[in-house]
């Protein structure tokens, strides 16, 4: 094993797999390190991969990437305790080359990634932990590592270890992060029979559903929870601050067994086998969390970054972060041949992101990350609607049938929300999203 690179890339995720494979794709000498025994042992995720970006890198990927089923079913889900108000979504446009949108599961997903970054002519370093910076003269010189020789040495190296990067922290781009700025995610993956998953959420082939809830499905708590349809399993799922839990007093596995055994979910995920479970920190504050992503010899990409995009009617973090590290290894090559890693000459870094749609789209809905960290949004509103459709939908004739308006106010009153506060989250709904 060489113990000098042109660029070290701590992390074999999907940003830094994407940062590896492009630096190699351009005869770069770079070492792609990963804690676990292989890549994608460590990670956890839903999840939908939104793969275009990979486009340009590896034309077709989607015809020999390790993918589960493609996205042509959405379905928002507003619940109560008993009820779930569902918006259902579905097309034949998504189920046509290249797609939209694929389930994976990462343990395959992100060794299949880093094989990819490996074939183009990186070195693929597992088993292997990053204790620190390798510091000279005050800049990122390498990484010391918990191997024989402890050292690895290169002019620049990318962060790619994820939203409590302790690489990022040791070097002065990342703070400690308040409670309410990150969120947890805890996952069971449910093992069903393929043609039972077919047949409960209406796919054929490989086809797949995606399911976005909000309202009872996080308990007390605020967040989410997302359900994944994979070929031969679920993905069950729970997003929630923090900070929140610690006032409600809850433990996220809690809630994720009592959604489970939610009136829409029992149905749907009944007979199976939970097979795993997992957890994972997501930054989720948007910009007010974002690090400085470049120092000299260094540059952030993904979570390490804070490019995860939680606003509601979009929820992605893989597509950002394969972004970032692909931009991030274009700043990096230029820089190489400049002969200047330092801040200064790794600074295009910033420029392309700006340019690209990663910090296009944060820009874009920058008052929709706290429009939604909302409790009222999370919590109350869900809960309202679905009281609503039951009253709408409920037929007493011993009593004479009300007028909408009765029917809308009566559930906002019974949750304790005035006139005035609904027209002032309308405001930032419109300011959020429009």
């Amino acid at each position: 094993m060489s113990h000098t690179y042109d660029a070290i890339v701590v992390g074999a995720g999907p940003a830094g797999s994407a940062a590896a494979l492009a630096l190699a794709q351009r005869g770069v000498l770079v070492a792609l390190l990963e804690r676990g025994e292989y890549a994608g042992s460590k990670n956890m995720f839903g999840g939908v991969i939104y793969g275009s970006v990979l486009d340009d890198v590896i034309p077709g990927w989607w015809e020999v990437a390790p993918l589960e089923r493609y996205i042509t079913r959405r379905v928002t889900a507003f619940m109560s305790e008993d009820s779930a108000l569902c918006i259902d979504f579905k097309t034949s446009r998504f189920g046509k080359p290249p797609y939209n949108g694929w389930t994976v599961q990462r343990p395959h997903f992100d060794r299949w990634l880093a094989g990819q970054a490996e074939q183009a002519g990186a070195e693929l370093i597992t088993s292997t932990l990053v204790t620190g910076p390798l510091l000279r003269n005050g800049r990122v010189a390498g990484v010391e590592i918990s191997r024989p020789g402890g050292l690895l040495e290169a002019p620049v190296v990318i962060a790619a270890d994820g939203v409590n990067s302790l690489f990022a922290k040791a070097v002065g781009l990342q703070r400690e992060f308040a409670r309410h700025e990150v969120e947890i995610g805890v996952k069971e993956t449910i093992e069903l029979d393929r043609s039972v998953i077919e047949e409960r959420f209406g796919l054929q082939g490989r086809e797949g559903a995606d399911w976005e809830m909000v309202g009872a499905a996080s308990g007390a708590a605020i967040g989410g929870a997302f359900l994944y349809t994979n070929l031969s399993s679920i993905s069950l799922g729970i997003v929630c601050s923090i900070e929140s839990l610690a006032e409600a007093r809850v433990r996220p596995e809690v809630l994720l067994a009592n959604l489970r055994h939610h009136p829409a979910i029992a149905p749907l995920v009944r007979g199976g086998r939970i097979r795993e479970y997992s957890a994972h920190l997501v930054p989720a504050a948007g910009r007010p969390m974002f690090p400085k992503r470049v120092g000299d010899g260094v540059v952030l990409v993904g979570d390490a970054a804070g490019l995860t995009l939680g606003v509601g009617i979009y929820l992605e973090g893989a597509n950002f972060a394969i972004g970032s590290g692909l931009i991030a290894a274009e700043a990096v090559v230029d820089a190489l041949n400049r002969g200047d890693t330092s801040a200064s000459g790794l600074a295009d870094y910033e420029m392309r992101l700006r340019e690209s749609f990663v910090l296009k789209d944060f820009d874009t809905y920058k008052h929709a990350q706290p429009f939604i960290a909302n409790r009222r949004v999370q919590n109350v509103y869900p809960r309202v609607l679905a009281d609503i459709a039951e009253q709408v939908f409920r037929v007493d004739n011993r009593k004479p049938k009300r007028r909408l308006g009765h029917v809308l106010w009566g559930p906002l009153r019974a949750h304790g929300v005035s006139p005035l506060q609904v027209v002032r989250d309308l405001w930032r709904a419109g300011r959020a999203y429009f």
